[in-house]
């Protein structure tokens, strides 16, 4: 099981998150706390609080959305 730390701060970046977790075969969750959403939800993802660092868990290989998360890291945006 993968996980990746990424910040979705407009509803577009959230959009384009979901559009790109649809592309995988595997199953995706995004959460905050204890809130646990299936990314490839488009009203789940728009309930979290897009302001807060939300982690990705993942076990599939996808290199485009695994290039998307990279660019939306919150490790990359915070440093």
């Amino acid at each position: 099981m993968k996980q990746k730390r990424i910040i979705l701060p407009t509803i577009e970046e959230a959009k384009a998150f979901v559009a790109a977790a649809s592309q995988c075969d595997f199953d995706i969750d995004i959460f905050y706390n204890r809130v646990v959403i299936d990314a490839k939800s488009i009203l789940g993802v728009l309930s979290l609080d897009l302001r807060r660092v939300l982690t990705v868990e993942y076990s599939g290989e996808n290199e485009a959305f695994e290039a998307f998360l990279k660019e939306k890291s919150a490790d990359r945006r915070v440093a």
